[in-house]
């Protein structure tokens, strides 16, 4: 059971990614704490919305849209705060995690993977930042892959250390509009998505070898940190990154 953050109740919050994995998990929590959520996705999640309208009795309004095309993005987030009010939250999430060989890799691979999970963040916090009330929070999902060193995703990895250096420069830049900007790294989560295409027996028993807490990162398991950064609780934290892996990597 996840804590209540009661200043949330009612704030307009924008999830890109919001209709799967991590994403979906993160539009559930937030309902449920009373927002009103927005989202975008590439692929069709109205059954979705029609799901967390049966269990919540309000219904995120969806929009489908292709994050890298930046007007839609960006018209995306227009559309949500015209329903919803000035953008309390915008939460980064949606991403892509393709394995490559570092060889293998070209210029037009590297330029669609830095488009998704780099540059549309970017143009996201950019518009988020223009229509924020206050107290905004913007949260950029990275990953520990990039503390890590992991190999075979080397766009990914990249853009996600890009993601911090994004996450700083942005909490600087706007801290004295009163905008904070952190970062969450989850280690290893076990979506659907990671379950079919990479996750082994072997894979899975290796990696939680590494973890201090001997269980499977689950997405709800990102839930209660997305909701501390959203929320006025968190206060005065920007510019930071919080790590959920179950104690893979350390920071400090």
């Amino acid at each position: 059971m996840n804590a209540t953050f009661h200043d949330i109740k009612g704030a307009s919050v924008f999830i890109t990614g919001g209709g799967n994995g991590i994403g979906a998990a993160l539009t559930d929590g937030f309902i449920a704490q009373g927002a009103k959520v927005a989202f975008v996705g590439r692929s069709d999640a109205t059954a979705f919305a029609n799901e967390m309208a049966d269990k919540h009795g309000t219904r995120p309004l969806f929009i489908q849209c292709d994050i890298t095309d930046t007007s839609a993005l960006q018209a995306a987030i227009d559309q949500a705060v015209a329903a919803h009010g000035p953008l309390r939250a915008l939460v980064n999430n949606a991403a892509n995690d393709m394995r490559y060989d570092a060889s293998e890799v070209d210029e037009a691979t590297w330029d669609s993977q830095q488009a998704v999970n780099l540059k549309a963040y970017f143009f996201a916090c950019q518009k988020a930042a223009e229509v924020m009330g206050a107290n905004g929070s913007i949260i950029n999902y990275s990953s520990i892959t990039y503390m890590m060193g992991a190999s075979g995703m080397v766009p990914y990895v990249t853009a996600n250390a890009g993601i911090m250096g994004m996450t700083r420069a942005l909490a600087r830049e706007w801290g004295p509009k009163g905008i904070r900007v952190n970062a969450i790294a989850p280690g290893w989560v076990f979506t659907e998505k990671q379950e079919t295409k990479w996750a082994t027996p072997e894979s899975k028993a290796a990696f939680l070898q590494k973890q201090c807490l001997q269980a499977f990162i689950q997405p709800q398991d990102m839930v209660g940190g997305t909701l501390f950064l959203a929320s006025t609780a968190s206060a005065m934290m920007t510019g930071q990154t919080m790590v959920i892996d179950a104690g893979v990597v350390g920071t400090g």
